[in-house]
């Protein structure tokens, strides 16, 4: 499917939640919104596939914001995104995909609701996945991590979405276990060298982590 149809498909998909999240019985805009083409209703009873949904989800987040592209629109792409990835295969095609970079930039994104949503979306890639545990740490994920974690003039909801990220990716991995306490050392949280495999080292160290973001 080609990626005209894949955008026009995920948009007909967008307007349409719009127009029926308050109103189930409601019909999709008329005027001004994608047309339902043959194309997007082939695609529609063909089904695109989850690769094809992800791709074309972190177009959308990934694009500026627009005219055509809203902060609305980014949302509800991320939360279809996050939801394609509660699937073992699917997370770990993000890096098949190459996806992991774009989802990593949006840790930096200036809007915080996208900042929260990209950590979500990585907690959930990552949680009890040793393949993406993996690969998060390959591509230098965990800094940006902590730098979210622990910087008390972030936003107390994308804090704890990035701990939670955090928590995933540590446990039962000691490679990024390692590396996320160095990280936290450098920004004053130094936690020693902590067993991967103990969910209460694991656990104590988020506590505090959550503690902080509640106070800040």
């Amino acid at each position: 499917m080609d990626d005209k149809r894949l955008n026009d498909l995920l948009r007909w998909s967008i307007e349409n939640s719009d127009a029926t999240k308050n109103d189930p019985t409601a019909q999709p805009p008329a005027q001004g919104g994608t047309a339902l083409t043959p194309d997007v209703m082939a695609a529609l009873m063909g089904g695109p596939s989850d690769a094809d949904l992800m791709k074309a989800s972190m177009e959308i987040i990934s694009a500026p914001i627009s005219p055509d592209v809203s902060l609305e629109d980014k949302l509800i792409a991320f939360d279809n995104f996050e939801q394609l990835i509660e699937g073992l295969d699917n997370a770990n095609n993000i890096a098949n995909l190459g996806l992991w970079t774009p989802l990593l930039e949006q840790l930096a994104a200036e809007e915080p609701e996208l900042r929260k949503m990209a950590a979500w979306c990585v907690g959930t890639a990552v949680q009890n996945n040793e393949r993406t545990q993996e690969r998060l740490l390959a591509v230098g994920g965990l800094p940006a991590l902590v730098g979210l974690a622990t910087k008390d003039s972030e936003k107390e909801d994308v804090r704890k979405k990035a701990i939670y990220a955090l928590s995933s990716a540590c446990r039962n991995y000691q490679p990024a276990m390692d590396a996320c306490a160095d990280e936290l050392a450098k920004v004053g949280h130094d936690t020693g060298k902590v067993d991967a495999t103990s969910m209460d080292a694991v656990d104590e160290i988020m506590n505090v982590l959550r503690q902080k973001a509640k106070a800040a």
